[in-house]
């Protein structure tokens, strides 16, 4: 039997990147001419495209796709690839949540890939509510449109730390935005549905955390959440080789993750 090759893997990033302006100062180019990903998904990049210039935009062989919010400088999503997406398609086509510009589907030939940004539930209860409706939206249209066509990848921050171990203060924390039980219980809800959250698939050990608060500089004591994930549907898990979370990768208050994903 003929040995697989390099090019039958490809790795994907997921990066919540706290402003796609602020980070492109904090060398967020040079990480990209290095990390060797074929798909890199951004989340809350704060930008119009037209407020960009052509040097973010057009990154070495990288395609670049942007949703972005109504609101300027808020929320909004990116995809930058090298293999062509077959299609994409920016958000539900429902007001109620596009307006924030949160999510982009990129179907390729094996996979569909939603690169997606959260909610965040913390200025209160009606908060909370459109967070787990955006969840349901999500998940409804994922289930409806892709489910029995091909393997689904639901990347991105997902402002939901799911067990005590993804946080590093999970008392503390229990009746806060992001590990409230309402917010964990639509965790359980993804699994249930058939993903499997792959980085802990391979690594079960506490303290791996990809959030850290900035104004009490957390990360310098790696008091942090594990808030970013990958969930992949049962049928293609398999076919992830290895996930990661990259916390010497530095320039926002969250760090990469990535998987490597076998063809």
């Amino acid at each position: 039997m003929a040995k697989k090759s390099k090019a039958d893997i490809i790795k994907i990033y997921s990066w919540n990147v706290n402003g796609i302006r602020a980070i492109q100062k904090k060398g967020f180019m040079e990480w990209v001419a290095k990390c060797k990903g074929d798909i890199i998904c951004l989340q809350e990049t704060k930008a119009q495209p037209e407020q960009l210039d052509d040097s973010i935009k057009e990154i070495n062989d990288f395609k670049s796709y942007w949703f972005s919010a109504e609101k300027k400088g808020y929320s909004s999503v990116a995809i930058y690839t090298k293999p062509d997406p077959k299609k994409t398609i920016n958000g539900f086509n429902n007001k109620k949540f596009d307006s924030e510009g949160r999510v982009i589907f990129a179907e390729y030939d094996k996979f569909v890939l939603a690169n997606v940004y959260f909610p965040n539930g913390g200025r209160g209860p009606e908060r909370v509510r459109y967070k787990l409706d955006f969840y349901n939206e999500l998940f409804f249209n994922l289930e409806k449109n892709y489910r029995d066509r091909k393997g689904i990848i639901v990347v991105g921050d997902y402002n939901t730390a799911h067990k005590e171990i993804d946080l590093a203060r999970p008392k503390e924390n229990v009746n806060t935005s992001g590990f409230m039980p309402e917010e964990r219980e639509w965790i359980d809800k993804i699994i249930n549905l058939g993903y499997t959250d792959i980085f802990r698939k391979f690594n079960k050990e506490p303290n791996q955390y990809s959030y850290w608060d900035q104004i009490s500089r957390a990360r310098d004591r790696n008091i942090g959440w594990r808030i970013d994930y990958f969930m992949v549907s049962n049928d293609i898990a398999g076919k992830v080789k290895k996930a990661e979370i990259h916390q010497d990768v530095f320039g926002s208050d969250h760090c990469p993750i990535s998987i490597d994903l076998e063809l």
